[in-house]
């Protein structure tokens, strides 16, 4: 048992990787180590927002949100009631049911040791008698010191249609010319180091999205649900970053969750040495 800035926590070790996750906060997994390496997740206890349900803690790792993000539904605080229960290789958390949005979050984690890789399996669960529109937003802090890679086009395709390809969308307070952000062709890249906030998204035709770090490269892949209504102008892929931290967050699709309905949202992480 350990101690996250005063949350109760274990560790799961499996092969090369080690996650820690918090046993009676979240569903939170707070804690990504590769190889021997130190967390590459950001750890930041320091930062809350405040709601009218009380102070909501980044704390800092992977959390499952529910898109649309709006104030205060988005940032209901999850400080205390989550369950764990054990599983071969892994383990299932469980959130309470959030007030006001009636909304109960769980994620699954399973390492498989033999791929260095991770399966999250995310479910949100309608507890309202009402329908409630909503998408799976699945949300990874890193540390800063690396380069994402979030690509927005594929490569394998001819590149002389007729017809636009590729769409960035910019959130209000990000700056067009901030030296952080580059376009290239096939991917948008980011160099994750303190500075003003800044978020991007797009529609991600190839269901993977990268950040390197300290020679270790974490990519995070989901399914491309085309056709689909998706949150956002239209993006299953976004990044955040500002002073603290940076984010690598994939959407699912837009739906109406009815009464006692859940929707899945599954991710795989994979980690090698550069």
């Amino acid at each position: 048992m350990g101690d996250f800035y005063g949350f109760s926590s274990k560790t799961i070790k499996s092969g090369l990787l080690e996650l820690d996750y918090l046993e009676t906060a979240g569903p939170r997994i707070v804690a990504l180590r590769f190889d021997g390496s130190e967390n590459l997740f950001a750890e930041v206890p320091q930062l809350a927002t405040t709601t009218p349900f009380g102070d909501f803690h980044y704390l800092g790792g992977h959390r499952l949100w529910h898109a649309p993000e709006a104030m205060p539904r988005t940032y209901i605080p999850d400080d205390a009631g989550c369950s764990c229960q054990s599983i071969p290789n892994g383990v299932v958390l469980t959130g309470q049911i959030e007030v006001m949005s009636g909304i109960q979050k769980m994620i699954e984690i399973l390492i498989d040791p033999a791929a260095n890789s991770v399966k999250l399996t995310h479910r949100l669960v309608n507890h309202n008698a009402w329908g409630v529109k909503l998408a799976p937003w699945a949300i990874t802090m890193f540390k800063h010191g690396g380069i994402v890679t979030l690509p927005f086009r594929d490569a394998g395709q001819p590149a002389n249609g007729l017809l636009p390809d590729r769409n960035v969308i910019l959130w209000p307070y990000a700056k067009i010319n901030d030296s952080r952000l580059h376009l290239i062709d096939d991917c948008i890249e980011l160099t994750a180091e303190k500075g003003s906030p800044i978020k991007f998204g797009t529609f991600n035709p190839t269901g993977w999205m990268r950040y390197d770090i300290d020679g270790i490269t974490f990519t995070k892949t989901f399914q491309v649900q085309t056709g689909a209504e998706l949150a956002d102008l239209g993006c299953n892929a976004e990044c955040y970053c500002d002073e603290d931290f940076v984010e690598l967050e994939s959407l699912g699709a837009t739906s109406i969750l009815e009464p006692e309905e859940e929707t899945t949202w599954l991710e795989q992480w994979e980690l090698r040495r550069k």
